[in-house]
């Protein structure tokens, strides 16, 4: 039940991205759809000290995603998906595994975000604004991208019983829906559109480090349920704040 459901929120999501354009899609495809579910499960399961070290762990490697999308989108311009994905999953293992071996306070994990994230924003600005014409979705990809998000699932599910916070919260915060976005634009609309979108959705892999950021100092004070309240309103707020913004400078 826990696999089928978080499946459900991804796959309806990336529906959404598909055909919302790329920064709307972008916004919309960073929603902690995954997140929040393997929080929500992980909270029935430990207790409140464990998921704030989870959540410690998983914001210190959430900045490891920005340098992921950065280097995709760059290879992307020229280089074919199965080249461009490896790279930048490659990319991924080795710096998460370096994060995960120091540690981090709170105030480290949250200025490293706030390092790396504006960085590869301003890096990837040219290749933001490409548009592709909408293509009718083939048969296999809603199984595609149920099945990447069931696996990632039950390795935080389990792996929370045997790896420690350490390692769920690093497995937790894995951009599975961003993998499963490349996975499927790159080979339908091109590298170059599907870049587009990934840059986009930078901005919204760093309001999911204000949201990992507000679990880890609210649970103590405010109890479980509220810390996984601010870990979906947070994000949210901040996507509807990036679109506006981005909507009025369009404009």
């Amino acid at each position: 039940m826990k696999l089928l459901l978080t499946a459900g929120l991804v796959v309806t999501a990336s529906i959404v991205a598909e055909r919302a354009g790329p920064l709307i899609g972008a916004l919309v495809m960073t929603l902690p759809v995954t997140v929040w579910p393997a929080y929500l499960f992980l909270s029935l399961d430990h207790d409140a000290a464990y998921l704030v070290a989870s959540a410690g762990a998983g914001l210190a490697v959430n900045a490891v995603s920005g340098v992921f999308m950065l280097l995709y989108l760059v290879l992307a311009q020229k280089r074919g998906l199965l080249l461009s994905l490896s790279a930048a999953v490659l990319c991924w293992v080795v710096l998460a595994s370096l994060v995960r071996s120091t540690a981090w306070t709170l105030t480290g994990a949250s200025l490293l975000n706030l390092l790396v994230y504006p960085l590869c924003i301003v890096l990837s600005r040219p290749y933001r604004d490409v548009r592709a014409p909408p293509i009718a979705r083939l048969w296999y990809e809603l199984p595609l991208r149920t099945a990447l998000v069931c696996v990632l699932m039950a390795a935080v599910l389990l792996l929370s019983h045997w790896g420690g916070p350490g390692t769920t919260g690093m497995l937790a915060v894995y951009p599975i829906s961003t993998t499963s976005t490349m996975l499927i634009l790159h080979s339908r609309l091109g590298g170059r559109a599907s870049a587009a979108v990934i840059s986009n959705a930078l901005w919204g892999l760093l309001g999911l480090a204000f949201a990992l950021l507000a679990l880890a100092l609210s649970i103590g004070p405010w109890g479980v349920a509220t810390a996984l309240a601010l870990l979906l309103a947070v994000p949210v707020t901040w996507n509807l704040s990036v679109w506006l913004i981005r909507s009025r400078q369009s404009a």
